[in-house]
């Protein structure tokens, strides 16, 4: 299928030098805001790129849940491919694809696991049913069937029938620090607008770059 013709031209939106926070995270934070306020389906949606052990890159798309001036934390299993990946070679990148927006955001930087406290006061604010998804799924394990999966989901909700559910000690939080970021602003006639931070020192350095 040809898709040359398949285009469409962005708007004149633009972005300034001046109109950036000197602060990365802060620029990301007033993005993301509108992002939500306009109601994007999911904001906190993010492609999480990584490299095996051959060089083979991997992605996938995970959830933004906390970002501050330390970083940006998503959750999942340590045992997955993707946790695998990490811990061999803790280089990633981040991609925010906001295209109702005409924007993105790229971070790349090194991940370091978050600690148990920082995971388990997330996983008690997850829906019940959460929880036990993560007890349930060996992720990316090769199974049988999907009745394989409902047996299995069916043992641990008699297990944990009662009480609070425990934090799985192969499940947690990741947090990617960020040695550079940059904001796409798209732009008429495929001139669009690009700011990279990166980091010098204490500070940040801001280069527009050329589209």
């Amino acid at each position: 299928m040809d898709l040359a013709d398949f285009r469409k031209e962005y708007s004149d939106r633009g972005l300034k030098r001046e109109e950036m926070n000197a602060d990365p995270v802060a620029q990301f934070s007033y993005w993301f805001s509108q992002a939500t306020e306009l109601g994007l389906h999911e904001p906190n949606a993010m492609t999480l790129a990584t490299v095996d052990e051959t060089g083979m890159p991997w992605q996938r798309t995970v959830l933004l849940k906390v970002y501050d001036s330390d970083g940006f934390v998503f959750f999942t299993n340590y045992g997955s491919r993707k946790g695998k990946q990490m811990a061999q070679n803790p280089r990633v990148s981040l991609l925010f694809p906001w295209i109702l927006l005409e924007r993105q955001v790229m971070i790349q930087g090194t991940v370091e696991k978050i600690s148990e406290a920082e995971s388990l006061k997330y996983f008690a604010s997850r829906p019940r049913d959460s929880q036990i998804g993560a007890w349930v799924s060996n992720q990316s394990e090769v199974i049988t069937s999907r009745k394989f999966l409902m047996q299995k989901l069916a043992e641990i909700q008699e297990k944990f029938a009662h009480g609070e559910i425990p934090l799985p000690s192969f499940w947690g939080g990741f947090r990617v620090v960020p040695s550079q970021i940059e904001f796409w602003q798209g732009g008429p006639a495929r001139l669009h607008d690009r700011f990279l931070y990166q980091r010098d020192g204490a500070a940040w350095k801001i280069d527009r770059l050329s589209p």
